[in-house]
């Protein structure tokens, strides 16, 4: 891994850590949790959309055979992604929700083993247990009792397994399409869903607070335009796997940003499991593994596309 892409991946980790303290307020200041989702991609989808009209930036229209491709990896990483972690988030604290997407490589593991059977060592095995107890104890912490299961956790479990297949996936695009290119794609594709949270947006931006709009528009232009095309620009000058392994930073700085922003901080279980799920995926990746998930993943689908 290059600085560059060390540099562009540690900036939009910053960016995504302060993003679940952000929604917070902005859904705890009169937003909806679709009128967020759909506010922030209405203005990601416009700031690209003039991106595209300045010729400098050489946007292209996908070609003809990965059109329905981009569609659905938009649908699944940008639309699913976001209903199911925005929605999460309104029971469950910030802090919490980070460090359940920070468990998403655990995920990605488990689907590189059924689908394209890889192989982990003994540690591997065992760094994967540790994960899901870690997870476990994520969410017994997470309810309003010490021992409650938010319903949140649920969703924001589907979020990670989500965005795991999003970055996995979008990576053999990088040979054909520029950062920029895939990024406003899958923007765009992951905008169209969301539409059906139009009723009563102008009425939700009226009477919210000031301090929710302004979020809003820091999670629109920020987490959702600019560290998405970030990230895009890290994964295309890295090694998958290299540069994913700058995401286990991103629940430590989402616990620190609630902290801060809004002195809240999970449950002294949650965490624990979470420092056991984040323990768990580090022994995975770095010691666990036969062979390289994320590399033979990307290989693999390369050959089939």
């Amino acid at each position: 891994m290059n600085s560059k892409a060390l540099l562009l991946g540690l900036f939009t980790v910053v960016i995504w850590g302060s993003t679940f303290a952000a929604n917070s307020v902005s859904l705890s200041g009169g937003f909806s949790a679709g009128h967020l989702i759909l506010f922030r991609f209405l203005l990601a989808s416009v700031i690209f959309a003039i991106l595209a009209c300045i010729p400098s930036f050489k946007i292209r229209l996908p070609k003809k055979e990965d059109f329905w491709k981009i569609m659905l990896l938009g649908w699944i990483g940008i639309s699913g992604y976001h209903i199911c972690a925005t929605n999460g988030q309104l029971t469950i604290s910030a802090g919490t929700a980070g460090m359940l997407i920070g468990s998403g490589p655990i995920f990605t593991t488990i689907l590189a083993i059924i689908i394209l059977k890889e192989r982990l060592g003994k540690i591997g095995w065992v760094g994967l247990g540790f994960g899901f107890i870690g997870i476990l104890l994520i969410a017994i912490g997470s309810g309003d009792t010490s021992f409650g299961i938010a319903p949140g956790v649920f969703l924001t479990l589907l979020a990670a397994i989500a965005t795991s297949l999003f970055f996995v996936y979008q990576k053999p695009f990088f040979t054909r399409y520029s950062a920029i290119e895939l990024t406003a794609y899958c923007t765009w594709a992951g905008t169209i869903p969301f539409l059906i949270f139009a009723p009563g947006l102008l009425t939700t931006l009226q009477t919210a607070t000031l301090e929710a709009n302004l979020t809003s528009i820091y999670i629109g232009i920020f987490p959702t335009a600019i560290a998405y095309l970030t990230w895009a620009m890290a994964l295309s000058l890295a090694n998958a796997s290299s540069i994913s392994s700058i995401l286990y930073l991103e629940p430590v700085i989402a616990i620190i940003v609630a902290w801060i922003w809004l002195s809240e901080l999970p449950s002294f279980l949650s965490l624990i499991g979470g420092l056991i799920a984040i323990s768990g995926v580090i022994i995975v990746n770095f010691y666990g593994k036969k062979e390289t998930i994320a590399n033979s993943h990307s290989n693999k689908i390369e050959q089939i596309q």
